[in-house]
């Protein structure tokens, strides 16, 4: 069992995963679907304009993505700290 600064330490570094995993998020599904939609709407991406696609796919795609990231690094993550399967 690990002791109270390892504790820690994996604690620390689930949470600041979660952290950067639920910015990049926020940022893909609100931040280019919403608020910079006017900026990116000149940009062509499948017949369509990027704030369009961000909103419709990508930001589904992404949230995809950081599931199999965030799946992948806890896996590093509890190798590194002992606690892995």
């Amino acid at each position: 069992m690990a002791d109270k600064p390892d504790n820690n330490a994996y604690w620390s570094a689930n949470i600041r995963l979660v952290t950067i995993c639920l910015v990049i998020w926020a940022l893909a599904s609100y931040g280019f679907a919403i608020l910079l939609r006017p900026l990116i709407s000149g940009i062509a991406v499948g017949g369509t304009d990027l704030g369009f696609w961000f909103a419709q796919q990508g930001s589904i795609l992404v949230f995809l993505c950081l599931i199999f990231f965030y799946a992948w690094r806890m896996n590093k993550i509890d190798k590194e700290h002992g606690v892995d399967e």
